[in-house]
């Protein structure tokens, strides 16, 4: 696992002045090191808990990389893989069993948030963008 503050955020908000990256073995045992990994970023950030605020593939991706970032009123995060496979968000919330995604995406848009899945420039990967209001 490695972690940091200060990283570059490749694609977009750009604008919010805070960031740390956490990137992590593709195993069962990463999602519960992100959640644990995004509360402490929040409460050093000053967000609550309580605020709602992430899931991963797989084989073809050995690590996944979660980027945080935020401003006084936005939160974004992104993960990031190596798998060529580009869920449609939008269509993960009326899918059964779209498991995790379909959460998200639920949370994410009650709470007048967007959701984005930016490819990487060889197309072998993706980022999938969450920003939230604050």
């Amino acid at each position: 696992m490695t972690t940091g503050q200060g990283h570059p955020v490749s694609g977009r908000p750009g604008a919010l002045p805070w960031r740390h990256v956490l990137t992590l073995p593709a195993m069962g045992s990463a999602v519960r090191m992100a959640r644990e990994t995004t509360e402490l970023v929040l409460a050093e950030w000053g967000v609550s808990r309580r605020h709602p605020t992430v899931q991963h593939a797989a084989l073809l991706s050995p690590t996944v990389t979660v980027i945080y970032a935020a401003g006084p009123d936005t939160f974004a995060f992104a993960v990031h893989d190596r798998h060529p496979y580009h869920p449609q968000l939008f269509s993960a919330i009326s899918s059964t069993g779209s498991g995790g995604l379909g959460t998200v995406m639920e949370l994410t848009l009650g709470l007048g948030g967007t959701a984005v899945v930016r490819s990487d420039a060889d197309g072998q990967g993706k980022s999938i963008w969450i920003t939230l209001p604050l």
